[in-house]
């Protein structure tokens, strides 16, 4: 049997492109890519993407031990799966991307930047997850793309949701089971995006009409260096998900809900934060902070209280420099 992320980053394809065991039928489909189905029915089509950035390698981890016991029959597959690792060639040189940020390129948003490696990805990927869900008629369908973060912060796993209009259609606009297995899964806050984006999860959000939120679990550390202990909580909801055994525990803490408020976009190459590159994910402001100054453009703490999330002054002029925002009441996630 082969080792599925050895042979992603070998850029080596399996002597075999497809098999089966006594539980499911496997397909590697491209590489990183590889989709499992269970021989007798499923409940769900879930896919779960790793990897999107190169530098963020714990998820990585999980994903190919998850593949492997699946591979090995060490545990029973429930649900039909398409595992993912998004960008392999930056996986290889241990780079968040090579040339383009992958996860501003979905939604066709490849269209607007210079072909190059992860252009040509992103729409392979889209081709690939379109087709893999709509090779089912019944059954929810889940995403979860998973990341871990640049910096520190104080929420340790959190998640971001797509925006939707789900709820203009009088529904809610998110899954609550997808909610409660977050929950228990020990993500610890849920940011409410506003607007459309190119991320992988608004892309299955929005064209493929799953259930997605992008999970950060934690700190970017190169292969072999991370304490997957750390990872416990969500690797016990990613195995409960797929085998349909329930592994979690009862989350006691009540999830903290935020919505982004505004975005700081850096114009020009003038751009500078108002506080240490060292600040926290989830640091609190108060009203009037400065926050970054662009030339005579000055960005500052709109409502009492707002929160910081990704601040990053190096990224290129026209780019999102971080997010703010401001906390909000569970029930907004239903509409």
């Amino acid at each position: 049997m082969f080792d599925f992320l050895q042979i992603t980053l070998s850029g080596r394809e399996p002597l075999e492109h497809s098999g089966s065991n006594f539980n499911l039928r496997w397909r590697w489909l491209a590489r990183g890519v590889l989709q499992l189905e269970p021989l007798h029915g499923y409940r769900m089509n879930v896919v779960l993407s790793a990897g999107i950035h190169g530098n963020e390698t714990a998820p990585i981890e999980l994903l190919a031990a998850l593949v492997s016991d699946l591979l090995h029959g060490k545990r029973r597959l429930k649900v039909r799966l398409l595992v993912i690792f998004g960008n392999p060639m930056a996986m290889v040189s241990g780079e968040r991307y090579n040339q383009i940020d992958l996860n501003r390129l979905f939604s066709r948003h490849y269209d607007h930047f210079p072909d190059c490696i992860e252009t040509a990805r992103a729409e392979q990927l889209e081709l690939l997850v379109r087709d893999f869900y709509d090779q089912s008629n019944e059954g929810e369908r889940l995403h979860f793309d998973l990341h871990t973060a640049i910096r520190e912060s104080h929420h340790q796993r959190f998640g971001l949701l797509p925006h939707t209009d789900k709820g203009l259609y009088g529904r809610s606009l998110y899954s609550r089971r997808m909610l409660d297995w977050l929950h228990h899964s020990g993500i610890e806050a849920l940011v409410i995006n506003q607007a459309p984006s190119g991320t992988f999860s608004y892309f299955t959000s929005q064209h493929c009409h799953a259930d997605s939120c992008t999970l950060e679990l934690g700190k970017a550390r190169p292969f072999g260096h991370n304490d997957l202990n750390q990872f416990a909580l969500i690797n016990q909801g990613l195995i409960s998900l797929i085998t349909g055994i329930n592994l979690l525990p009862y989350a006691a803490e009540p999830i903290k809900v935020y919505r982004v408020t505004q975005e700081l976009i850096k114009i020009t190459e003038q751009f500078r934060l108002n506080f240490s590159e060292s600040v926290k994910n989830f640091t609190r402001f108060s009203a009037g902070d400065v926050l970054a100054r662009d030339g005579e453009i000055s960005y500052q703490v709109q409502q009492t209280e707002e929160w910081i999330l990704f601040p990053n002054a190096s990224v290129r002029p026209g780019l999102r420099a971080g997010l703010m925002l401001v906390q909000v009441p569970t029930d907004s996630l239903f509409g």
